[in-house]
């Protein structure tokens, strides 16, 4: 079976995926539905493909500028023949091969090297921000489709609540106000369920994009997101992040690039040497016969030097280099620093987020515990139905939050995981 480049090029992205990006997150997210949106982004995400396509033209780069030069062939006729002793001179050929200074084919492959693993790391940093932005995407169509559920789920308790209203007013315990207050806290459930809807629609035409397919009728979803946990404490999640972001290690490769640039430029600034033959054809003479007549002139070695009087332009490129790599040092540091801010402020939302799933969850259960009770409290005419509708609307709002910061929460972790490079 025989293979095209292209082919080549897919196989070998689909083992980096799977050898470098799932693997490295499979803890985070073995044995979840959106581990199968992730491996699927990663095989159709156009903006993924290109930044690998680039990868692999930089490594194309290596053998060409670590090659000699083409050789030179020349060829030239005397129109003049020019005569010597053995006879004339009727066309010569010379073939030579020029060599640069020692070390500076090396150097040059070692620049390209460089730039072929900045790269990479810029594929890594797009892989990485696409299984973020996957997972994130995913767990906000979750949070939709978990308020979604929630909604409708206070919708037919409203319905028993409504239907109970009524069996007391015509019992004469509490008045039709009653029935009217669960009718208007359905209307408004019945607005917040269509907005609900509406806002799936974009997030779903987004989640589609990143996977550049169409998406099923269903997406399936967890009955209840698990939380993911950071298992680092912040300095040394905040050492992990500076020597495993892809940012950092690209910007690292761009500083070594440019400080071997600067030694081939000071190696062209050097001579390079010319090795080559030259085989001169002699026609024999005819009005004499002498010994070697015609014989054809070979001369090897045929040894030259190029000069580089003009170094200036040699002295402005290693400046150029210089400067460039003291820019990708500065942006080096730059971006440690805002790496730093950003893993402190990740860090306390984390933290927050934690809180917060377990107060909601708490509230939670407390409250609906507590609606039950009044429940019980209103059929045996002892409570405002008032009272009760209030604490439905407290059990609507903590479930909501609690899968609002269950989402944020493992948001938070997508996005740290993400600057540590897994």
């Amino acid at each position: 079976m025989k293979l095209n480049n292209k082919n080549i090029r897919n196989s070998l992205l689909k083992l980096m995926l799977l050898a470098v990006g799932l693997v490295s997150g499979n803890v985070v997210f073995a044995q979840e539905p959106v581990q199968e949106y992730m491996k699927l982004a990663g095989e159709n995400n156009p903006e993924l493909k290109a930044t690998f396509n680039e990868y692999m033209a930089a490594m194309e780069q290596v053998p060409q500028v670590g090659a000699l030069p083409d050789p030179t062939l020349a060829f030239g006729i005397f129109l003049q023949p020019v005569e010597t002793r053995l006879g004339a001179q009727r066309f010569n050929t010379s073939v030579s091969q020029m060599f640069p200074w020692f070390g500076t084919l090396s150097a040059k492959k070692d620049v390209a090297t460089q730039m072929a693993k900045a790269k990479y790391e810029a594929f890594e940093d797009v892989k990485l921000q696409l299984y973020r932005d996957v997972g994130t995407t995913y767990d906000e169509l979750y949070y939709l489709d978990k308020a979604i559920d929630i909604t409708r789920e206070n919708l037919d308790i409203l319905a028993s609540f409504k239907e109970l209203a009524r069996v007391n007013f015509e019992g004469g315990r509490t008045g039709f106000v009653s029935v009217l207050r669960v009718e208007m806290e359905e209307q408004e459930l019945r607005d917040k369920l269509s907005l609900l809807e509406d806002k799936k629609l974009p997030l779903k035409a987004k989640f589609a994009s990143l996977l550049n397919t169409d998406l099923p009728d269903s997406i399936a979803f967890p009955d209840t997101l698990q939380v993911k946990t950071v298992m680092y404490e912040k300095e040394t999640l905040v050492d992990s992040v500076l020597v495993n972001s892809p940012r950092l290690k690209k910007l690292e490769h761009e500083v070594e690039a440019m400080a071997n640039q600067e030694e081939v430029a000071k190696k062209m600034g050097l001579p390079s040497f010319n090795l080559g033959v030259n085989y001169i054809n002699i026609a024999p003479r005819t009005d004499m016969d002498l010994p070697d007549n015609g014989k054809d002139a070979l001369v090897f070695p045929q040894v030259g030097i190029s000069i580089p009087l003009y170094s200036g332009k040699y002295k402005a490129m290693r400046r150029e280099a210089s400067l460039k790599k003291e820019a990708a040092s500065l942006r080096k540091e730059d971006m440690t620093n805002s790496l730093k801010t950003t893993v402190e402020s990740l860090y306390q939302q984390y933290r927050d987020a934690m809180r917060r799933v377990e107060l909601n969850a708490n509230l939670s259960d407390i409250s609906t515990r507590s609606r039950d009770l009044l429940q019980t409290q209103f059929t045996n005419g002892e409570m405002d139905f008032e009272e009760i509708l209030r604490m439905e609307r407290k059990v609507l709002n903590y479930r909501l939050e609690e899968a609002r910061a269950r989402v944020d929460l493992n948001n938070i972790v997508y996005s740290i995981n993400y600057l540590m490079g897994k």
